[in-house]
C-alpha cells in the first residue's frame, strides 16, 4: 500500500535532482524545501514503522502464531537487526535491509531466512549475481516446497533478466510443480510468453513467519 507514496517521492526527488544543478538560487532554495520536506517524510515513516514492528515483535514472542511452514529454531528472529530487516525491506529499502541482514548472517551463518532477505534485496536491486549466489547456497537446504517454489520463482526472474527466457520458463514451471498456489511464477510465465509486464519476485516472502 506505500508503492504510490514512494513512487511520488522519488518522483519528486527525481526532479530535484534533475533541476537543482542549473536552477538559479532562489530556485535552489525551493527545491532545497522539497528536498528537506521529503528527509522528514523519509524519516517519519521509517520511525514509525520501525516501532510498529518492534510492536508486531512483541507480540508474536507473546503468542503461538501458526507459521506457514517449520523453520526449525530460529533465534535470529529475536533480534533487533531482524526486525529492522523485515521493516526495510517492506518499505522497499533495500540496500538498509540488506545491511541489517548481513548482522544477522554474521551471527546465524545458516540463517536460510535472512539469507532470503538478502537475496530477494539484491535482485530488487538488480544485484543479480549477488542474489544468485545466495539463491543457489539456500535452494540445497531448503526443504519445504513453499520456500523451493520462491527460490525458484526467483532464479526464474533472474534467467528472464539475462534474457534466457528458455531456462526461466523452466525455473517458473519447477515453482509450480513446488507450491501451484505461489501467484509469481504463472504471472511470470505470461510475462514471458507475451514477451511484456512486470515480473513478479518475493511478494509471499513476509509470510514465510
Amino acid at each position: 500500500m506505500f508503492q504510490h507514496v514512494f513512487a511520488e517521492m522519488n518522483h519528486m526527488l527525481e526532479e530535484i535532482v534533475k533541476h537543482y544543478p542549473t536552477a538559479q538560487e532562489t530556485q535552489k532554495q525551493i527545491l532545497i524545501q522539497r528536498w528537506n520536506m521529503l528527509k522528514a517524510m523519509s524519516d517519519g515513516i521509517i520511525e514509525e514503522w520501525l516501532s510498529f514492528e518492534d510492536k508486531m515483535s512483541s507480540f508474536r514472542e507473546h503468542t503461538v502464531l501458526p507459521p506457514m511452514f517449520p523453520l526449525g529454531d530460529t533465534p535470529e528472529m529475536g533480534m533487533e537487526s531482524f526486525v529492522r530487516g523485515q521493516g526495510y525491506f517492506k518499505l522497499l529499502m533495500y540496500r538498509q535491509s540488506i545491511q541489517q541482514f548481513s548482522q544477522i548472517v554474521y551471527d546465524y551463518p545458516d540463517s536460510l531466512l535472512a539469507r532470503m532477505y538478502i537475496a530477494m534485496a539484491h535482485l530488487h536491486l538488480e544485484e543479480t549475481s549477488e542474489a544468485l549466489e545466495h539463491f543457489q547456497w539456500i535452494l540445497p537446504l531448503a526443504e519445504h516446497k513453499k520456500l523451493k517454489a520462491m527460490i525458484y520463482n526467483a532464479l526464474g526472474c533472474i534467467q528472464a533478466k539475462l534474457a534466457d527466457t528458455g531456462k526461466a520458463q523452466e525455473y517458473f514451471t519447477l515453482s509450480l510443480q513446488n507450491d501451484p498456489t505461489l501467484p509469481d511464477p504463472l504471472i511470470n510465465l505470461q510475462v514471458c510468453n507475451q514477451n511484456r509486464g512486470q515480473l513478479q519476485y518475493g511478494s509471499q516472502l513476509i509470510s514465510l513467519i
